[in-house]
């Protein structure tokens, strides 16, 4: 007998959402399934992870058939956790976060907890993929991306990836026509234009609430802000390493290091 893929499953949206118990059912049908997903919401963490506090892990019998643990901690501290202590000598074939309630395209993937869980996963080496659907409303509609999520996770069982990247997917909220296909494209040049307003509480101490706007400044056709727009489902590798290397070299040539010593 041929034997079944490990899969880990987590996320950032906690580990009652709808859109994890969509990507656990999928998951089962690829392999055998555990999950450690966030004990409440951890929107917007990015890679966090818990210093100087403790963490806790609790078993759930929330999802049938399959091992599952709530955890205190971030979507980064649930991945440390299923590898050192619910995993132990078992290594995870793959590792998928999500499926998240929102987009992750452009710059909100350096804010993703979603794709913090991933990344981490990238980090310790093992194939990872982080799934989003660009649709914020707690009651979205997940039934339109699951044979997307099926077929890209196969492919990564089936073909591997590059060591030290993860995909992150990103689905367009379901529309009257159908998806119209998967592109493989870059992240958009786009931000967050943050706002803050200066507001007091009842006993008079101020704070400030943020909002804004999403800017996409980016008029390609060959990135994930136009795929989603034009009803695409967009993939964008992605890496932890920061490293600028376009910059080294004006640092090496242009600087005078000489000076700073």
């Amino acid at each position: 007998m041929t034997k079944k893929p490990l899969i880990l499953v987590s996320n950032d949206d906690g580990i009652t959402s709808k859109g994890i118990r969509v990507l656990v059912q999928v998951m089962k049908k690829l392999g055998d399934v555990v999950v450690v997903a966030p004990d409440s919401p951890q929107s917007g963490m990015g890679h966090a992870i818990t210093i100087g506090e403790t963490l806790r892990l609790v078993e759930e019998d929330i999802f049938e058939g399959v091992q599952a643990y709530k955890c205190s901690g971030t979507p980064a501290d649930c991945v440390k956790l299923a590898k050192h202590y619910v995993l132990k000598d078992r290594k995870p074939d793959l590792i998928v976060s999500g499926i998240n309630h929102g987009s992750n395209t452009s710059i909100s993937v350096l804010y993703s907890g979603t794709m913090s869980a991933a990344i981490e996963g990238a980090i310790e080496g093992y194939p990872s993929i982080g799934f989003s659907l660009c649709d914020f409303s707690h009651k979205a509609d997940f039934s339109h991306v699951e044979e997307y999520v099926y077929k890209i996770a196969a492919q990564v069982l089936k073909n591997g990836m590059s060591k030290g990247t993860a995909l992150n997917v990103n689905f367009p909220p379901k529309r009257n026509e159908s998806i119209k296909g998967i592109k493989v494209c870059r992240q958009a040049h786009a931000k967050w234009e943050e706002e803050f307003a200066e507001r007091y509480d009842p006993n008079g101490r101020r704070y400030f609430w943020m909002s804004g706007n999403f800017v996409n400044f980016d008029k390609g056709e060959d990135n994930d802000e136009w795929a989603i727009a034009n009803n695409y489902v967009s993939i964008v590798p992605c890496q932890f390493d920061l490293t600028a290397h376009h910059a080294m070299k004006q640092l090496h040539e242009d600087w005078d290091w000489a000076d700073l010593k």
